[in-house]
């Protein structure tokens, strides 16, 4: 690996690297300062063509019932984008306390197994079909709740307690 640039800019020092000659990218590290003490910077990698994969959803084992469902509550809430944040974070507010275990378990699959979250976003809205693992009957409830047949109001999320 051979040192090509490094530059210092608000504080934070960034150094462009070569990767060795059988890879075609070039990699950004930057090193942000740490908060503790005279720990050395903690390095952060940004590759220019966001290859990265996506880790794969560990299926957290024995988690009591409550613990999973205050677990989701707090997921649907905090999706990365607006769109999934008020759909999912209303839904679960609505559902996710009377849902049995086999329902909870299938809510926790639809919102960490797909890798985007726009996916969900075209599933529940009817967008894009949603593929035979997804769909069952929490989706089901899901795409009756963006229906709103009520008509709600669902411009923020609701309180937690």
């Amino acid at each position: 690996m051979s040192l090509l640039r490094v530059t210092r800019s608000s504080g934070h020092l960034s150094a462009v690297c070569r990767l060795p000659a059988r890879s075609i990218s070039t990699t950004s590290i930057l090193l942000v300062p740490s908060n503790e003490g005279n720990k050395p910077p903690t390095p952060m990698i940004d590759l220019e063509d966001k290859s990265l994969p996506i880790p794969i959803y560990k299926e957290k084992k024995n988690e009591p019932l409550q613990l999973q469902k205050s677990r989701l509550l707090y997921q649907s809430r905090k999706r990365g984008m607006l769109e999934n944040g008020l759909l999912l974070s209303t839904f679960a507010a609505k559902h996710l306390e009377s849902m049995d275990a086999k329902q909870t378990k299938l809510y926790d699959q639809l919102i960490n197994m797909p890798t985007n979250d726009w996916d969900i976003f075209y599933w529940a809205t009817g967008v894009k079909p949603t593929p035979a693992e997804y769909d069952n009957e929490i989706m089901a409830l899901l795409k009756d709740h963006v229906k709103n047949a009520n008509r709600e109001k669902r411009i923020c999320q609701p309180n937690l307690y």
